[in-house]
Parts: C-alpha cells; sequence; structure tokens
C-alpha cells in the first residue's frame, strides 16, 4: 500500500475494500486511520486486528513480538490476554503443528512408501513445486509412525491428543479446548492420518493450525477426507482455507470465488486464479461470511455440479447474504469441479464460467425447474414456496421488491400472489457485528450513532485533558450516561484509564472495546475538536444533563398518577428532579 503526504496527514487506496479514488487517510499525530469510504478506522492495534484477522490479545502480542518486547504477565492479563500457562500451551501445540507439517512433508517428498501420493499429486497435474509451495504431505500407513516420531521430540501425550493429531483409545468424543491439558497416557495414543495425503491448514497470519488428510484410493471404503478436530488453536467455522495467500487478491478484485475443496482452490491459485478461498466444510458459517464481507462485496459460489453441491450453494447463500454479500453461482459442467476443468480445459475456461455466474436467484429458479414441473399450479406453488424462503432473507426493501418481481414473473404468479408469501414470516436479522469474526468493524449506518451532543462530548473525552478531567468530575455522570440512550461508549471512554495525549493509549482502549462501542469511539478519536473544548463541554453536558433530567422527571411524574402508593414513593424523587431543573442553566446548543 502507497501513501502520499496531504495537508499534514497521508492518503492511499483502502486495503479494506477496493477503490479508484484514496480514501484511506492516515493521521500520524493522532497514530490513526480511517477510510471514507467504507467507514473503518482505529489505531495500530485495530489495524493488525483487520489485517491479520486477530483478537485483540493476540494483536498486542503480535505488535510486541515485532518491536522486540517481551510482555509480563500483568501487561498481557490487563489487556484481556491469557495466561502465562496459557501463552505456553497455544505455543506449544503450534509449534508441534509446524514440526508435524515439515515431518509429513518429508514423508511424501523422500520416503519410498510414499509414492502412490506423489503418483496421485502428479496425476492432479501438482508437481514438485506445487507440493513444497504448500507443503503438501503424507501420513505414512501405520498406527504409530507419527506418534512415536513426536514423543520423541518431547511433545507429550496429552499434547497429540489435544492438538487432534493423534486419537486415543477408550477415549469418546474429540478434543476440546479445555482448561487443563487432557490425561492421556502413551499407549492410548494412535495416528489419527494414515496413509493419506496431508494438506496443511494455516490461519490468516500463516500458522498451521490443523490438517486435512485426503484418501489416496479412488474407490477406498474410507471417508473421503479426515479433518482435524476443533482444538484450542482450531475452530472450523472460524477458518477459511487459502485466505493467508489470497487476502489480497480478494479484496483488490472485490470479489472472492469459493471452491468446495482445498484441492481445487491449490489448482486454481496455482493456474493464476488468486482470489479463491475454501471453507472448512460445505457451508459458511457467519464468522466466515463476517470475514469476507471485510474483503469483498461479492462472492462467486463455485460448488460441484451434483445436487450435494447445488444444496451446500442454497446453504451457504442464507448466511452469505445475512452478512450483506452479493452472490453469484458459477456452474460447473456435468461431472467437473475447478480442479478437472482446469486440468482439463485450461484457466481461461474456468475464468469464463465464474464472468457468467448467475445471480443466486436466477440459479436457484433454474434449480427447482429441474426439480418441479412449473407447467402445472402444484409445481408453481411449491417453487414459489422455497423461492420465497430466499427472498425473505433479502433485508433492501428495494432489493427485495426487485427480486419479487422477477420471481413472480419467472414463475408466471400474480406478483400479489407471491408477496403474500414473503409475509408470512418476517425476514431475518442482519449479521451482527458481534457474528463477524473478529477485526475492524463497519461503520455505523446513518441514524446509528451517538445522539449528537453525546458525540461532541465524546470528541473531548478522547482528545482533550482540561474537558475529560472537567467531565469526569460531574457528579453522577457515571449513573446518568448508564441509562442515557447512547451514552455507553461515553461512559466507557470517561471510565478508562488513558491520557488524551498519549495517542497509542487511546487506540489501545479503543481496540479493547467491543465492535459496536469501537465504531463509535473510532469515528470520534479522527474528528477534529471545535474552537474552546472546555467551554464546548460545559455547554453540552449542561444540555445533555437537562434533557436527561427533564426525561426522567416526565416518566416519573406520569408513573405517580398510576396509583396513591407511586405518588407517596416517588413523590421525594420528583421534588429531587423538579429542583436540578430548575438549577440547570442550559446552554440551548442541543435543545429545541
Amino acid at each position: 500500500m502507497t501513501l502520499k503526504r496531504a495537508a499534514g496527514r497521508y492518503k492511499g487506496l483502502c486495503p479494506f475494500h477496493r477503490e479508484k479514488t484514496p480514501s484511506f487517510t492516515v493521521d500520524p499525530q493522532r497514530q490513526m486511520y480511517k477510510c471514507f469510504g467504507c467507514g473503518v478506522g482505529g489505531g495500530v492495534f485495530k489495524f493488525i486486528m483487520a489485517w491479520e484477522n486477530l483478537d485483540f490479545p493476540a494483536a498486542v502480542k503480535r505488535l510486541a513480538d515485532r518491536a522486540g518486547l517481551v510482555l509480563g504477565e500483568d501487561e498481557w492479563r490487563g489487556a484481556g490476554g491469557p495466561s502465562d500457562a496459557e501463552q505456553k500451551r497455544r505455543r506449544r501445540l503450534l509449534a508441534l503443528h509446524s514440526e508435524a507439517t515439515e515431518w509429513f512433508h518429508r514423508q511424501l517428498m523422500k520416503n519410498p512408501a510414499a509414492q502412490a501420493a506423489r503418483d496421485y499429486l502428479r496425476g492432479r497435474g501438482m508437481g514438485k513445486d506445487i507440493a513444497v509451495r504448500w507443503q503438501l504431505g503424507w501420513a505414512p500407513d501405520g498406527w504409530n509412525q507419527f506418534r512415536d516420531w513426536a514423543l520423541g521430540k518431547d511433545y507429550r501425550a496429552g499434547e497429540l491428543f489435544e492438538g487432534g493429531l493423534c486419537a486415543a483409545k477408550g477415549r469418546g468424543g474429540e478434543p476440546m479446548a479445555s482448561d487443563d491439558e487432557p490425561d492421556v497416557r502413551p499407549a492410548q495414543l494412535y495416528d489419527r492420518f494414515r496413509n493419506r495425503l496431508m494438506i496443511p491448514v494455516r490461519s490468516e497470519p500463516g500458522e498451521v493450525v490443523a490438517f486435512s488428510g485426503r484418501v489416496l484410493e479412488a474407490d477406498a471404503k474410507a471417508a473421503k477426507y479426515v479433518n482435524s478436530p476443533e482444538t484450542p488453536i482450531f475452530t472450523k467455522g472460524a477458518l477459511l482455507f487459502g485466505l493467508d495467500r489470497s487476502r489480497r487478491a480478494v479484496i483488490e478484485a472485490g470479489r472472492a470465488i469459493v471452491c468446495e475443496g482445498q484441492l481445487d482452490l491449490i489448482t486454481a491459485f496455482e493456474a493464476g486464479v488468486t482470489n479463491v478461498v475454501a471453507p472448512q466444510g460445505t457451508a459458511f458459517t457467519p464468522r466466515q461470511a463476517g470475514i469476507l464481507r471485510r474483503c469483498a462485496d461479492e462472492v462467486v459460489l463455485c460448488y460441484d455440479a451434483d445436487a450435494a453441491g447445488q444444496q451446500a450453494a442454497e446453504r451457504s447463500f442464507a448466511v452469505l447474504l445475512e452478512a450483506n454479500v452479493n452472490v453469484r453461482v458459477a456452474v460447473m459442467p456435468p461431472g467437473e469441479d475447478p480442479d478437472s476443468l482446469i486440468r482439463n480445459r485450461g484457466a481461461d475456461e474456468f475464468r469464463e464460467r465464474i464472468a457468467e455466474a448467475r445471480d443466486f436467484f436466477d440459479f436457484q429458479l433454474e434449480r427447482l425447474a429441474s426439480l418441479f414441473d412449473l407447467r402445472t399450479p402444484r409445481g408453481q406453488a411449491q417453487a414459489a414456496r422455497r423461492m420465497a424462503e430466499s427472498v425473505r432473507m433479502v433485508s433492501d426493501p428495494t432489493l427485495r421488491d426487485a427480486v419479487a418481481n422477477k420471481v413472480a414473473s419467472r414463475l408466471s404468479l400474480p406478483q400479489e400472489r407471491f408477496r403474500e408469501l414473503l409475509i408470512e414470516r418476517p425476514p431475518p436479522r442482519r449479521l451482527s457485528q458481534e457474528d463477524d469474526g473478529g477485526g475492524a468493524p463497519a461503520a455505523p449506518a446513518p441514524g446509528e450513532g451517538p445522539p449528537p451532543l453525546i458525540a461532541q462530548l465524546l470528541v473531548i473525552a478522547l482528545q482533550h485533558r482540561e474537558g475529560r478531567e472537567w467531565l469526569r468530575a460531574r457528579p453522577g455522570w457515571n449513573e446518568l450516561l448508564a441509562q442515557a440512550e447512547g451514552g455507553e461508549p461515553l461512559r466507557r471512554a470517561l471510565a478508562a484509564n488513558f491520557e488524551p495525549g498519549d495517542a497509542a493509549a487511546v487506540n489501545a482502549f479503543i481496540a479493547s472495546q467491543p465492535p459496536a462501542e469501537a465504531a463509535i469511539l473510532e469515528t470520534a478519536a479522527f474528528e477534529s475538536l471545535l474552537p474552546n473544548p472546555l467551554q464546548t463541554a460545559r455547554d453540552c453536558w449542561a444540555d445533555f444533563e437537562a434533557i436527561e433530567i427533564q426525561r426522567e422527571y416526565f416518566e416519573v411524574k406520569t408513573r405517580m398518577d398510576a396509583s396513591d402508593q407511586e405518588r407517596a414513593r416517588l413523590f421525594p424523587r420528583y421534588l429531587e428532579l423538579d429542583k436540578r431543573l430548575r438549577e440547570i442553566k442550559p446552554s440551548g446548543m442541543g435543545l429545541g
């Protein structure tokens, strides 16, 4: 990313969305960035969180490592980070997966018994260079070869089980994140992956956190894939395979091509189609959709042409639409997947299929036409009900009307009849920021920010020392803001311990807040102060306090009319509020 100096700041193209005119601004004095195109913003912590898809404690640790700093236990825990024991545990599991990747890779490249795996890769057009670039490996066809190697490297039996690389006799279920390392004896362990092509699964920062093992025989009775279970370092629904390599291409294209399998993705990437990702399963989760939402505004589903692939496309559509992502579907020729299509017909044919990808509703209409006889009233009704389920998910009223009109026309139904199906159930909620897997939250939509008085007080609380101290000295500010509509971000800012002139401390505070509050705080930290901030703080607070006391005054007055008992109970509070209203002298900035 290239930034150019402009009036004391720096500007460039936003790395978080596709744009032609620079709207990404960096303020070196405040140590903050803001994109006036997509609305993302924050400090260095938030940038690392968004860029590398890390939570706040991990971002703090990543920056400390880059600066050569060692975080003490107090600092780490103060940032919401894990304990020393948890950090050590995670480092051990990551080191285990890193060394396991190298071990499996050596087996593939040098073990004579891996010839079938090497032949399998060559048959799919993947030579030595691709195997090296992706660190593909092979798990020997035995029950304890990996186990014995790992134990010889001083990894404990509990770590092998907890990391999912070994299973254990007599242990029900799969290893999951827990407080203590599992109590497992070495003799109980056996290799989870046997005689399989091993594909490392990496997090966005590029650390191996899991494996996917593919069977080599086409007619094998075993499962086609064996995948790592969820572990303390791996959550299946929170990771997209390949995004550690493809994120930049996805952002630049504004589009993510979703393949069903890892080998499909590797083939496409090596053929030059690099804006590709793959979910860790057949359908998207809300967290995966949220990750893609920050990178692209369009997703092309590129699943297999069989019924299972089409059903996976329908399941993914619902989640992606809730994330406000435009969805298209690229249809593969019968019997083909992206991997075989590229090998048999070339990458240009695959690109053409992507370019010709249809809007999801067109895809679904054609699919339903193959399932129901649309020439009959019964077939029309069945298809209409199925289509209505999808159209209801469109939250934008204008777009929903346009789609409804198109569907009704294609099904030869009166528009009024199809619209009746749409109101049988309200559309689902939009994906909230808490569901999107972390990273930079979207900017609040118009009307979702704090009231104007609180917004101006928030600017002062974050940027002006004297104004902040004056606000913190106001009697009852915490309680007043806690019950005021839109007051929570300001309450958090005043309660926090930071110096307004310390940009790093302000940014660290903002990055540690929940997404909804952080988005509002980021905007306030980037705003310019009005002249005479201390007087502005006094005027805005007087108006805010008057509004809140007046609101409670009328609420208490209304409740006193309910009964004599309520009147007797509330009368002292009524008198107190009446007195405070007479004493307050609002400036008039926020009243009227």
